[in-house]
């Protein structure tokens, strides 16, 4: 996720570059919903980064306590709704980079 941060840093300077070039008014508009959709992409990876730190960290006490690893603490830790989440950040962020390409081609 650290370079989907960087991808969206360059594309954060190229879209500030491309707004100081052309003013037309069709490229305003355009210019707008991707500073907004990069903005909810960042938030997003700031979300799933601090999900997976909390897991992280749940890791780490079960690790250090002797008893086994118990069923019922296996289902607490199963991640769907953070896979989930990941896969649903990786279509999202997939399809703007194609739009973005897109309007910058």
């Amino acid at each position: 996720m650290n370079s989907d941060i960087n991808v969206l840093r360059i594309f954060e300077d190229y879209l500030k570059g491309l707004e100081s070039k052309k003013n037309g008014q069709e490229v305003k508009p355009r210019v707008d919903y991707f500073q907004k959709q990069f903005i909810n992409l960042r938030k997003q990876i700031d979300e799933l980064r601090h999900e997976m730190h909390i897991i992280k960290m749940k890791l780490a006490a079960y690790s250090r306590e002797t008893k086994p690893l118990s069923y019922k603490t296996y289902q607490a830790d199963n991640h769907t709704a953070l896979k989930k989440h990941y896969f649903g950040f990786r279509k999202m962020f997939d399809q703007i980079k194609n739009e973005f390409r897109h309007f910058e081609g």
